[in-house]
């Protein structure tokens, strides 16, 4: 690790949990579980005045009787058997121990297989009575219940508590950048209150080790920091996430440099298992806590954090509550009402009132139904063809549509956010939700991508903002960020929809059923009334033919008998024509051609003999 070279391009994945090195104010030992020596400071002659070459490879015995003559034999060993027993050295740490006539904390943590054992000095530089003022701290913090007042509380209670020149409370983004969002500092100080800085400044694998260990502190970033021996069989690096003692990144060494601090102490801020922020400490001048210091300064982290959570969940609640009532309402909509445009869209509550957007669409069944404020359909139809392409979840949220989706930059002010409830992607059907652009206005602490500066020699160096002077950036095509609360909502919304849809399906397969035991009664109803017209209607055309073999009939009663003879026919030929109608939609059509002059023909000769009229031309 010492021949790890300061580089941007490898801030990003220094593996600074293994840095094969400690910080100068402190002394290390590391146990196996055999209680043998493997690994050791090499500052440790200052401590026990022995070397590493031999104590490496020793018994724990040894240690003891270093430290604390025949008179504390395997004071250790037990202290290491009480962590186990209660898998936490939580309770045992720090054990104050007198080595050589200076007072020292011994702090122990486990690591892998092993165990580290570390000496730090019991005094602190200049430091007043902690303990005495955390009540008092404690109490002036939570004096206010509103969010920025308790912020700033803190800050300053932290500030009185461990005398740095500067604390800041900063806050995390989604993105990872960060902003200081209270401070409190000495007066000569510049402010840096509503200043960002970007996500490079703590990376990724840094902030996931103030998830593990709640408080770092670097007493000097003038000091060389101090490399550990190994034994030869222990081949890989010495893990300490968990260390005090562990020396800093030579990035971040260099960021404080650049920066003009000496020395730097945090405090990690957890709200749901997640790291919000930190309670960052700066000192214009090389600055040492004791562990015990660092420990109730760590409570009032500890009490942050759990009112931060506590009003962070007083506010989702509200607001959860306050969608879940609303969207309660458009539930009982879409059921009393038969159009789900109808029910989603018209009511006294719609799609918008679920959420905060300022438009919607329903894309429903080959319709667009806008709320609000939205893209015209030109835009939508666009939008709809985009999504059906590129997106294959079942709900789909961003900030900054134009970023994926180049044409959505033409309609930003109104639609920068997107969230889409698919309702049904074969279908194309959709719930499309719109925020308007939000510009946001950003105060860097210098411009964050001017990294690197050249020295007399011609030689790089790390400087994320050299000379830390603001800068100011305004970003734009960004909406408001869609909340874990409007998420929910729409994701119940889209169950619900679902639902409904189901169950109107469901209703329409039961009228197709009744319909269909309707044709099935229509058939019968057919068939009866068919059967018994014919029968008269045979009866008739029997008469005539035998009225029409009398005698005594003129030509004309013969006509007469013969077109009832023929009418007879034909009302036959009508009442079959009437059963294959009921049938009609349930058997394939077949067309005929119709002569419609012997049709009209046929009427008119029928009227000519009722009015005995013979003024036709055939």
């Amino acid at each position: 690790m010492t021949d790890f070279k300061v580089d941007l391009s490898n801030c990003a994945c220094e593996p600074i949990h293994i840095p094969g090195q400690i910080q100068s104010h402190g002394f290390l030992i590391v146990l196996d579980r055999q209680y043998r020596v493997s690994h050791c400071s090499d500052n440790i002659y200052e401590l026990l005045r022995e070397t590493c070459a031999k104590l490496i490879g020793s018994q724990l015995q040894y240690i003891e009787q270093l430290i604390g003559g025949d008179d504390h034999r395997e004071f250790i060993r037990d202290l290491l058997s009480i962590g186990k027993i209660n898998r936490s050295f939580e309770q045992i740490n720090p054990f104050k121990l007198d080595i050589n006539g200076e007072t020292y904390y011994l702090i122990i943590s486990a690591s892998a297989d092993q165990y580290l054992l570390e000496f730090e000095s019991s005094t602190s530089d200049a430091l007043p009575d902690v303990q005495k003022m955390m009540g008092h701290s404690i109490s002036k913090m939570l004096a206010d219940k509103n969010l920025q007042n308790l912020l700033e509380n803190t800050a300053l209670q932290v500030k009185r508590t461990i005398l740095y020149d500067r604390v800041m409370i900063y806050r995390f983004a989604d993105d990872g950048h960060g902003e200081v969002v209270a401070e409190a500092k000495n007066e000569e100080l510049s402010p840096w209150l509503g200043l960002h800085y970007p996500a490079s400044d703590i990376p990724q694998q840094a902030r996931d080790l103030y998830k593990l260990n709640l408080t770092r502190i670097i007493a000097d970033v003038q000091t060389t920091p101090i490399k550990i021996s190994a034994a030869p069989d222990q081949l890989q690096p010495l893990e300490l996430t968990y260390s005090q003692l562990r020396a800093v990144s030579p990035v971040h060494i260099q960021y404080l440099k650049n920066m003009g601090v000496a020395s730097s102490f945090s405090i990690s801020l957890l709200c749901k298992g997640e790291l919000w922020g930190l309670i960052a400490c700066h000192n214009y001048s090389p600055k040492f806590i004791d562990f015990l210091s660092r420990e109730l300064s760590k409570l009032l982290g500890q009490i942050l954090s759990s009112a931060l959570e506590f009003r962070q969940e007083e506010i989702h609640q509200h607001t959860q509550e306050v969608f879940s009532g609303t969207l309660d309402k458009l539930i009982k909509q879409l059921q009393e009402t038969v159009s789900i445009e109808e029910a989603l869209a018209n009511g006294p509550v719609t799609l918008l009132d679920i959420v905060h957007a300022g438009g919607a669409v329903l894309v429903y069944e080959k319709n667009i139904t806008k709320i609000g404020l939205t893209p015209d359909d030109g835009q939508l139809k666009e939008l709809i063809s985009w999504l059906n392409q590129n997106n294959n979840q079942p709900l789909y949220h961003l900030t900054k549509l134009a970023a994926h989706y180049p044409a959505a930059n033409s309609y930003r002010n109104v639609a920068s956010g997107i969230m889409v409830v698919v309702i049904s992607k074969e279908l194309e059907e959709y719930v499309i939700y719109f925020k308007p652009e939000q510009p946001q206005f950003i105060t860097w602490a210098g411009n964050p991508e001017k990294q690197t500066v050249m020295d007399s020699n011609g030689m790089m160096h790390i400087s994320p903002r050299n000379s830390f002077q603001q800068w100011s950036q305004t970003i734009l095509s960004t909406s408001l960020a869609w909340s874990p609360e409007e998420i929910n909502s729409a994701l119940r919304l889209q169950e619900e929809i679902t639902y409904a849809i189901n169950q109107k399906a469901g209703a329409i397969r039961l009228l197709n059923e009744q319909l269909q035991r309707a044709y099935d009664e229509l058939d019968t109803f057919s068939y009866t009334v068919s059967h018994d017209l014919k029968n008269p209607i045979a009866a008739i055309k029997a008469y005539a033919q035998l009225l029409a073999r009398g005698q005594g009939f003129t030509d004309h009663d013969r006509m007469l008998l013969g077109r009832i003879n023929q009418r007879a026919d034909q009302m036959h030929l009508m009442i079959v024509s009437i059963l294959d109608y009921s049938r009609i939609g349930r058997s394939p059509f077949k067309y005929h051609n119709i002569d419609a002059r012997a049709l009209i023909e046929d009427i008119v000769r029928d009227q000519s003999m009722i009015y005995e009229s013979q003024n036709y031309p055939w």
